[in-house]
């Protein structure tokens, strides 16, 4: 047996055995898993932590959404207002179209405007111009009507529409119809003219050209200089005619000739019917030439020298002139550009939708 001194019994420093526990002394580092109490506190804390958080976040989420609605609200009542804007502008802008001069009024010149170029969609359309005709000659007050007319002309179509109807109107009214030229009075614009039962220019008015052109380009030399080949497929051997990009035979080009001296022709034999015998034909009277007012009126082409107030206080005998001219307001013009919008958008609508198909 070993004596018990023999063998030395391992004491901690406060004198507890090896396999007693051994509380950590004061001044020493704690380590995390014997650390008392630490690992409670840090779980009672995290849940506090993460609702704290959670209800943050949802505060904020709702914020969001409640100024989302509100933008979608006030964008939604803008819209609204704007639709109902539009509509009560047409709706103002056509009320004022029909009660332009409607109502009878007391003796008085009628004055239509004819400027700018003759054409569809153009204030100097057939249109409007023959619309505002009818008014002018279906007033009961309007002794005569005068066309001022400063237009270097346009569409031949839409000049023998206009020029038609003032014949008509004349024939069932029994009114007069007197033409005043200020700065030009040229082509499509002296085929309405001379309509008129008496036309006025100015000394310095530019009158004339009686002719007919159709113009164009032609690209063939450039294409072939950079290296381009035109494709051009066709049903039908002049389908193409007159492609820039294609070569103009001889006989499209005498066809098409053919077809502007025959509205040439036309045009010859309305001045000769408007003018009869005050016209003093020339050789020149019809080849596209245009003169003064001074020339124009010993030429024939126009009668006198005078204005709009001489016209209507010295001709008609009545001073007080009320213009019977259509005029596009601002509504007719904000319609205009909102509908040719929505036309663009519902035409690329309809692209789109027959490319996916």
């Amino acid at each position: 047996m070993n004596d018990p001194q023999d063998t030395p019994l391992t004491k901690t420093p406060a004198g507890d055995e090896a396999s007693a526990p051994q509380p950590a002394l004061e001044g020493d580092a704690p380590s995390a898993p014997v650390a008392p109490g630490r690992p409670a506190a840090q779980e009672a804390a995290a849940p506090a932590v993460t609702a704290a958080g959670l209800e943050s976040r949802l505060d904020l989420l709702a914020a969001e959404l409640l100024r989302d609605r509100r933008a979608e609200r006030r964008w939604r009542v803008f819209f609204r207002l704007a639709w109902l804007g539009l509509a009560l502008a047409v709706a103002w802008a056509l009320f004022a179209k029909q009660v332009h001069v409607s109502a009878p009024t007391a003796p008085h010149t009628a004055l239509l405007e004819i400027r700018g170029e003759i054409a569809m969609d153009t204030e100097a359309s057939a249109d409007l111009l023959v619309s505002a005709l009818r008014s002018a000659f279906e007033d009961p007050g309007a002794q005569a009507v005068v066309l001022r007319i400063n237009s270097p002309g346009g569409s031949p179509v839409q000049s023998g529409i206009v020029h038609d109807e003032i014949r008509r109107l004349k024939a069932l009214h029994g009114k007069k119809v007197y033409a005043v030229v200020e700065e030009i009075c040229a082509s499509g614009a002296y085929y309405i003219a001379v309509a008129a039962d008496e036309i006025y220019v100015d000394k310095a008015s530019l009158v004339g050209s009686i002719g007919v052109l159709m113009d164009g380009f032609g690209f063939t030399g450039l294409m072939d200089k950079l290296g381009v080949e035109r494709r051009l497929l066709t049903a039908g051997e002049h389908k193409g005619m007159l492609d820039p990009f294609s070569p103009q035979s001889e006989k499209e080009r005498a066809f098409a000739k053919a077809m502007i001296d025959q509205v040439h022709r036309q045009f010859i034999d309305v001045v000769k019917a408007g003018r009869g015998e005050r016209l003093k034909e020339t050789p020149e009277t019809f080849s596209g030439l245009f003169w003064n007012g001074e020339e124009a009126v010993k030429m024939g082409l126009a009668d006198h020298i005078g204005s709009l107030d001489h016209v209507a206080r010295d001709v008609i005998k009545a001073g007080d002139i009320v213009d019977y001219t259509p005029k596009e307001n601002v509504a007719e013009r904000l319609a205009k550009r909102f509908g040719a919008a929505v036309g663009a958008g519902a035409v690329r609508a309809l692209r789109s939708t027959v490319d996916m198909r």
